[in-house]
């Protein structure tokens, strides 16, 4: 049984089929929100950073929304493949024990927890992400409007009761209670064609780095907005895969491709859209993408038949010992997704390719 798939667009394929699939060949690399989901990602990372990209010179632009933002700016560290490795060993130690006394931590301890998390694995390196010579971050990020334009109990639920139902009858409706904000690191434009949804560009420094990164991470209810991120319009800053769940975009990709390391096949577009079917589907605008993603056969051989997710915090709460277990597992299995895409490389033969 194969472990990986290799999804195209039709752009994507002809270019293969013409040109092969070397380094070069890359403009942008998304990163999915998705939490847990995003450790089986974890070995892929290591070798297209660590070793396959390194073998090119051109810039490349990488857009990450929550775990995705998170692994993105890892890879702009210096040794990314000891980078990663440590970003696997930390997320799989994260705990959050609730209080003596108490069922579950609060979203503001949740908050406290995952910025400490958050400052110890980059602490002073942001410098390293900000300067690197040819990776260009961008983070994106769920800025409220109107109700949303502060976090604060009932005008919160009401606000995203909002917003859930104007993205049921149109994704634009969206736009009306959230708008995309994306902090771009070394002025760099936004690798995307922004006229989908209400859009801002924010220059990533020093100072907002890691409140920008905090905020594309934090989940509605379950941690607390990140407000008034320095540089950046005032108000609320939620986690990026509300807007952007799987970064569904019409990338500016030039002559190159789209390389998308992703945990499925559906490139959804917001995370409101999980249950809508129909904006699962692939559109124009994946054109020029290459998507790489485990096989749904080989994820049910996993530990617990599925990719980590945040369900596993729970349903593990009284044995967290089983749930890192579980995880390094998952992530050791997901070596064979490294060796395989490798091995493609080696001859990229198109009759590999799945469409999109």
């Amino acid at each position: 049984m194969k472990a990986l798939r290799i999804h195209a667009g039709p752009a994507a394929r002809a270019h293969i089929e013409k040109h092969g699939l070397a380094p070069e060949h890359i403009r942008v690399i998304p990163g999915a929100a998705g939490g847990p989901k995003g450790l089986i990602l974890g070995p892929l990372d290591r070798f297209i950073f660590g070793e396959w990209l390194p073998q090119s010179g051109q810039p490349v632009d990488l857009v990450g929304a929550s775990i995705g933002a998170w692994r993105l700016a890892t890879a702009c560290l210096h040794d990314p493949a000891e980078a990663f490795a440590r970003f696997e060993r930390d997320y799989i130690a994260q705990r959050f024990d609730p209080p003596p006394g108490a069922r579950r931590m609060t979203a503001q301890q949740v908050s406290e927890r995952f910025n400490a998390d958050l400052c110890g694995f980059f602490g002073p390196r942001a410098a390293e992400v900000l300067s690197h010579p040819r990776y260009r971050l961008h983070i994106v990020t769920a800025r409220g409007r109107h109700l949303l334009g502060r976090e604060g109990g009932a005008r919160t639920v009401a606000g995203y009761l909002g917003a859930f139902v104007a993205n049921g009858v149109h994704r634009r409706g969206l736009g009306a209670w959230l708008e995309r904000c994306v902090f771009s690191a070394g002025g760099a434009e936004l690798p995307f064609d922004a006229q989908d949804f209400r859009t801002r560009r924010v220059p990533l420094d020093a100072a907002n780095f890691h409140p920008a990164l905090q905020a594309s991470c934090s989940i509605p209810f379950v941690l607390k907005a990140v407000h008034d991120i320095p540089g950046a319009p005032s108000g609320a800053y939620w986690d990026g895969g509300i807007t952007d769940y799987h970064l569904h975009l019409r990338y500016r990709a030039d002559d190159g491709l789209v390389l998308y390391p992703h945990f499925q096949q559906a490139v959804v577009p917001g995370w409101l859209d999980k249950g809508l079917k129909w904006r699962h589907r692939s559109t124009p605008a994946l054109d020029r993408m290459v998507l790489i993603a485990p096989d749904p056969d080989w994820v049910r051989s996993l530990p617990r038949g599925k990719l980590p997710d945040r369900t596993d915090f729970t349903d593990l709460q009284l044995d967290p010992a089983a749930r890192m277990r579980a995880w390094s597992t998952a992530v050791a299995e997901a070596r064979r997704l490294a060796d395989e895409w490798a091995q493609w490389l080696r001859r990229p033969n198109p009759a590999r390719l799945l469409p999109l």
